[in-house]
């Protein structure tokens, strides 16, 4: 019996420990569960698919088509412009018109290839696989912002916690306090105004813990957004923030968002590229093999055949204004990519300064919060004292602790906050990866 109940005990022990989520956890998760990340994913799988569409424009085209009819015979000469309203007829010119008609028939193949093609395919490739690099590029930035995001609202939860702690310990120094204050009131030792002020001092106190509970709770239901997952089911492993965090590497080149503009800037040349070639004539070899039926009932399947092999070239000359046009709008379009590329650059140089900034506050703030938080309790020790041997007005005693309370939550995320700090510089480096081995 006493097997089964250790045994019992030891594997509720291992399933809380699982049940707690770890900083990179939680990265993972967000990265992964994500359904904006799902949706960069899809699109670079649909910017994948359209690189093969662009690779088999290179196998020759076939047709097959057939068609039975009945109608009048009359014919004329003369030509008839290509369109698309007025059936073509063949035979001979009827000298009347006549109201007859007969069944036709007709069938045939038709393939086409273009054996060179002057780069015009080669170059289509090359911007279709350019789309799917950007586009790639555009999931691997997603996912970066949302790991980041996911890092930032775990850091959050444990600030939200520390805050709940400490608010908790002030209602609890609040409800000694309106003890003390109502013994004393009721011994006539004090007035009664003394024992209302440590009541109301009791209920900000409690009010201050409902807010600190209500923002761990959203908090919580962040990264539970991120994750898939319900906000009861974040519960965060015991705080790495006691300790110091390592440096991390803080260089921009493997940004993702700058490798997305970089992408964005070579899918752009490339188009240009595309267009500067695209007045270039085509080629097409023709092979054709078709069959025709023309007479009543007992002939109505195509009994004269006819084959063709013809090579074609097509020159649209009167586009070039058209051509043009696009080379000037892809040549802007490529100088709008550029600048682009600069100011992502820029302003990614500015936010690594403005972590680096935060740092090192935070670390000059994390040296000042010891002393301020012993300075405080020393305080609030005194006036406790005062108070209760009626040297000092429960305004003191209010005030000290106030004044503790801030100090205590000063002093706890003062800690936390330098983890936060390196955590911007990580995501302004855009390499999550250094700082989650420190909080291993």
């Amino acid at each position: 019996m006493r097997f089964w109940v250790l045994l019992s005990i030891s594997l509720a022990h291992v399933s809380a420990l699982q049940a707690q989520w770890t900083l990179p956890e939680v990265v993972q998760r967000a990265g992964e569960k994500y359904a904006g990340v799902q949706v960069s994913l899809e699109q670079a799988a649909v910017a994948a698919a359209a690189v093969q569409q662009a690779h088999i424009a290179f196998l020759p085209k076939g047709d097959f088509y057939a068609q039975l009819n009945r109608a009048t015979r009359n014919n004329v000469f003369g030509m008839l412009m290509p369109n698309s309203s007025i059936p073509p007829i063949s035979g001979p010119v009827q000298t009347a018109n006549a109201g007859t008609n007969v069944w036709g028939s007709a069938t045939g193949f038709l393939v086409q290839w273009e054996p060179f093609d002057l780069g015009q395919r080669s170059a289509r490739v090359s911007t279709a696989d350019a789309g799917r690099v950007r586009a790639e590029r555009a999931y691997a930035r997603t996912r970066f912002e949302v790991e980041a995001g996911a890092a930032d609202s775990f850091l959050t939860i444990l600030a939200a916690d520390e805050t709940v702690k400490n608010a908790k310990a002030g209602v609890d120094r609040a409800s000694s306090l309106a003890t003390v204050a109502g013994a004393l009131a009721r011994a006539g030792l004090r007035p009664e105004a003394d024992a209302a002020r440590a009541q109301a001092e009791l209920a900000a106190a409690e009010a201050q813990a409902i807010q600190a509970e209500q923002a761990a709770r959203l908090a919580r239901i962040a990264v539970a957004q991120l994750t898939g997952s319900r906000w009861e089911e974040v519960k965060p492993q015991a705080p790495f923030t006691a300790r110091q965090p390592g440096s991390i590497p803080t260089t921009l080149d493997t940004h993702p968002a700058l490798r997305e503009q970089e992408a964005a800037l070579k899918e752009a040349e490339l188009r240009k590229h595309e267009a500067d070639i695209a007045w270039r004539p085509r080629f097409n070899t023709q092979t054709a093999l078709y069959a025709r039926g023309s007479g009543d009932a007992a002939q109505i399947g195509p009994h004269f055949y006819n084959w063709g092999i013809g090579f074609s070239v097509l020159f649209p000359f009167l586009d070039l204004p058209a051509i043009r046009a696009q080379q000037q709008s892809d040549k802007h379009k490529a100088l709008t990519e550029s600048a682009r590329l600069a100011k992502v650059t820029t302003d990614l140089n500015a936010d690594l300064d403005r972590a680096r900034a935060a740092l090192d506050a935070a670390q000059r703030i994390a040296r000042t919060t010891p002393v301020q938080l012993a300075a405080a309790r020393t305080a609030h020790e005194q006036a406790r004292a005062r108070y209760q041997s009626g040297l000092a007005s429960i305004v003191e005693v209010a005030e000290a602790q106030r004044l503790l309370l801030a100090s205590e939550i000063d002093d706890s995320l003062a800690r936390l906050n330098i983890w936060r700090a390196q955590l911007a510089v990580a995501a302004a480096t855009g390499d999550l990866l250094p700082f989650l081995e420190h909080t291993k």
